[in-house]
């Protein structure tokens, strides 16, 4: 993976955590897209937009910004045709430099290593496998990345801010539309045409890997589908 490593026109020598904290109160009202500007002028090149390929809100928005924006995207082994689709059409379409994350091993190799289907055995060792290392080794080269978090999602993220400070990975971590409720993303999404995974319309409303991931039923939160009947909500990206 190739790129810029230079930090952006203020960061060099400043205190992230505490730059963090100050935008993320100052921050708090603003619009998805001024909270993308302050990140993009901020940290120039070292500021990255993340995405599941479960929609392209975000990386839109970022687009907007920043044309050429870098979009990170973990492809696990073990995801959908249909999410692979959509990251295919986001890269053709969209004025974004879509980057593919690999895991150190292939699905292949894991199972030698593991056993097969260790998503089945221990979800939380395969997450932190196949999604959490290769992205903490990408941010590298970053001082913040974008999330498309909101708190409507689910109670683990309803106090997530609009900016804060990813202490595990030593990053600002920017989440633009964290006050967006479901309904606006679908306001935006219908207003520019932006692409989405063909599994919303398919009963999903929160799309991971194909092996932990189901459909949703009416009145349940939108994570509720990712990895039912287990107390586990997340997949470690996000803590």
């Amino acid at each position: 993976m190739n790129g810029p490593t230079r930090r952006g026109p203020t960061t060099a020598g400043t205190d992230l955590r505490a730059l963090a904290e100050r935008a993320g109160r100052e921050l708090e009202d603003a619009s998805a897209s001024d909270i993308l500007r302050w990140a993009a002028d901020t940290f120039g090149p070292r500021f990255c937009v993340t995405s599941s390929m479960e929609d392209a809100v975000v990386a839109h928005l970022a687009s907007r910004v920043r044309p050429g924006i870098d979009v990170l995207f973990i492809d696990t082994g073990y995801h959908f045709p249909e999410t692979i689709g959509t990251r295919d059409a986001v890269a053709a379409v969209m004025d974004v430099n879509v980057i593919t994350l690999t895991p150190e091993r292939s699905v292949a190799e894991q199972d030698a290593e593991h056993g097969p289907r260790l998503h089945d055995r221990d979800p939380d060792l395969c997450c932190a496998l196949r999604k959490v290392a290769p992205l903490a080794a990408a941010l590298d080269r970053y001082d913040a990345w974008a999330t498309g978090l909101h708190r409507d999602e689910s109670p683990t993220r309803a106090d997530t801010p609009v900016v804060g400070w990813d202490e595990r990975r030593g990053k600002v971590k920017v989440s633009p539309i964290a006050r967006w409720t479901q309904d606006d993303v679908d306001r935006y999404v219908a207003e520019h045409g932006v692409l989405t995974n063909t599994l919303l319309m398919d009963g999903y409303a929160s799309i991971g890997c194909a092996p932990c991931t189901g459909r949703v039923l009416p009145g349940q939160d939108a994570r509720s589908g990712r990895w039912a009947g287990r107390a586990k909500t997340e997949c470690g990206l996000h803590g």
